[in-house]
């Protein structure tokens, strides 16, 4: 059974900093695109970062220059710094990741965490 466990989450004051971090775990062959998605209340989902497998990566534009995404593929994990953080940076922070679990057949499946909750506030 594979999963992705999100933790880092909680309330900061604007202006702050936040890590996220999100592991996989289970019986994994490879990982391939891993990334965060946000969700404030009464929006739909979006995109925050994704880190391809080689390392490329990609960031909403309310998120450059502030946020970073890394990966460690040794330890299946990806993590999100998160700086200058701002009241409009509150939300539900989902990782998401295309996973190949090891079983027959053999091809890469999308996963969700939990979710961890991001308030900036002061």
């Amino acid at each position: 059974q594979v999963q992705l466990v999100e933790s880092g989450g909680g309330l900061v004051q604007p202006g702050g900093s936040l890590r996220l971090s999100c592991a996989a775990s289970g019986s994994i062959d490879s990982l391939g695109a891993m990334g965060w998605y946000r969700q404030a209340p009464g929006k739909q989902r979006e995109l925050v970062a994704v880190i391809l497998s080689g390392g490329s990566t990609n960031y909403a534009d309310s998120t450059k220059g502030r946020f970073a995404i890394s990966r460690d593929n040794a330890k299946n994990t990806v993590h999100l710094q998160m700086n200058s953080l701002k009241p409009e940076d509150t939300a539900v922070y989902y990782c998401n990741a295309d996973i190949t679990p090891r079983v027959v057949p053999k091809f890469p499946r999308n996963y969700w965490g939990q979710g961890t909750q991001v308030t900036v506030s002061s």
